[in-house]
């Protein structure tokens, strides 16, 4: 038996295609949440893969998010859009409940049906007499590939 390197290898994917794909998710998400509010703006970005060695360029595309200015009991309501609506579009959510912060943000994870992408929904709910809006943040991210062989 061959013990020599037990190393794990990312796949090779297009990268355009992934960022589509991260994008996409991104958009969809964004329409179940069917809130009107403001929206940050920002693309997917490639960040590094840490459980593989440097020289190999394994990363991953993140696509971070949120949208705000919007009511915290219309937020709520979009959260429990989210819970409905991404299973029966092919995700699977292995995360409902807080997020292990000090202020225990209500968190959702769910897993595209591919494997290929995860998403992370966070609950901010600021109090009425808050100068700070009540938000969902939203990250978007691939697994890890490489981008060549």
């Amino acid at each position: 038996m061959d013990h020599e390197k037990d190393e794990k290898k990312a796949d090779v994917r297009d990268e355009r295609a992934v960022k589509q794909g991260v994008e996409r998710a991104s958009s969809e998400i964004l329409d179940i949440l069917a809130v009107k509010g403001r929206i940050t703006r920002s693309g997917a970005v490639s960040t590094p893969c840490t459980a593989y060695p440097e020289g190999d360029e394994v990363h991953r595309l993140r696509h971070p998010w949120s949208v705000y200015d919007v009511p915290g009991a219309d937020l709520e309501q979009a959260m429990d859009r989210v819970r409905a609506q991404l299973p029966a579009r092919g995700w699977k959510i292995v995360k409902d409940g807080p997020d292990k912060s000090r202020a225990k943000l209500p968190q959702i994870v769910a897993n595209s049906a591919d494997g290929h992408l995860s998403a992370d929904l966070r609950l901010w709910l600021e109090p009425a007499d808050s100068k700070r809006s009540s938000m969902i943040e939203v990250t978007v991210v691939s697994d890890c590939f490489r981008s060549r062989p």
